[in-house]
């Protein structure tokens, strides 16, 4: 169901979304610390990723905003198996930790599913851990993961500022989803199925044989998550879709010497999409505000168990 198309493109604003979410999270933290429960989050990094190192960044902030404690763990590159698993099952007995992250991409002689299952569930809040991806697939979730979570939540509050219904808006669409991995792309496609809407999955695959913009092109929503920069351009883009970019990659200026970061979305794609998230300022900081929401989420059901 396209929604019909202004001029210029409607940039869907992350920021602002993240700030009205930010006030609810905190006054749930300051709501639970009056009952005397505590909202504690960890996260670990193993090797120096420029992406995963900035996201960390973010996540202090983010934690600190709401007055969530946060106590980062970077670990070198050539850490072993067990000292990460033994980081990790420890975090879990914790009783002043209530989230855990481990941030990707782990060192490729680290087995991330390994270290996913040694996660207590009940403090996975990214639903990495088998248990937790099982629930979100069958539509009962303990943790629906930041990212998806966030691009659905912005996509919600953008239906209801431009007047559409949500429900008749999912079941008249298609939305195709670009990449699939486990934390973004599967999850993101479960979600839309549960909103009723006919589920498009492609990678960037169909790219290398010419093949992608004959699946991007049937979607009224454009979920991209598959970590190229540029990779959607305007031929790959239905006019009037809605684009959400969720790609954060690390590209260095030739001239300045700088990293900076980009989508996986060209910008020409303002040219013909109704609607669009800016890279940054897009999902990004919805998601690390739903990851401190899910600590918080954490927190209060492990106080409701003791």
């Amino acid at each position: 169901m396209m929604v019909e198309r202004s001029s210029p493109t409607a940039v869907i604003d992350g920021r602002a979304r993240a700030r009205s979410l930010q006030l609810q999270v905190a006054f749930d933290v300051e709501r639970l610390a009056g009952l005397g429960v505590r909202c504690g989050l960890a996260t670990v990094l193993v090797g120096s990723d420029y992406a995963a190192q900035a996201y960390a960044r973010r996540l202090a902030r983010a934690a600190s905003a709401v007055g969530i404690v946060h106590r980062h763990h970077p670990l070198p590159e050539n850490t072993t198996r067990e000292e990460v698993l033994e980081l990790v099952v420890g975090l879990g007995a914790d009783p002043t930790v209530s989230g855990i992250l481990v941030l990707r991409p782990l060192p490729p002689h680290l087995d991330e599913g390994e270290i996913f299952t040694a996660l207590d569930p009940a403090k996975d809040i990214e639903a990495v851990h088998p248990e937790n991806a099982g629930l979100l697939a069958l539509g009962t979730p303990r943790f629906v993961p930041s990212t998806p979570a966030s691009v659905f939540h912005l996509l919600d509050a953008w239906l209801d500022e431009v007047g559409v219904e949500g429900e008749a808006f999912y079941g008249a669409s298609t939305i195709c989803v670009v990449g699939r991995s486990n934390n973004v792309g599967k999850p993101a496609a479960t979600l839309a199925a549960e909103r009723g809407a006919v589920v498009v999955t492609c990678d960037e695959n169909a790219s290398r044989t010419g093949r992608l913009a004959q699946y991007t092109r049937l979607g009224d929503v454009l979920v991209v998550a598959a970590g190229v920069p540029g990779l959607i351009g305007v031929e790959h883009v239905a006019p009037g879709a809605v684009v959400l970019d969720v790609g954060i990659n690390p590209v260095r200026d030739p001239v300045t010497g700088r990293t900076r970061l980009v989508g996986d979305v060209d910008p020409a794609v303002a040219a013909v999409a109704r609607a669009a998230t800016p890279v940054p300022g897009g999902v990004g900081p919805v998601t690390d505000v739903w990851l401190v929401q899910n600590t918080v989420l954490a927190a209060e059901r492990a106080a409701k168990r003791r």
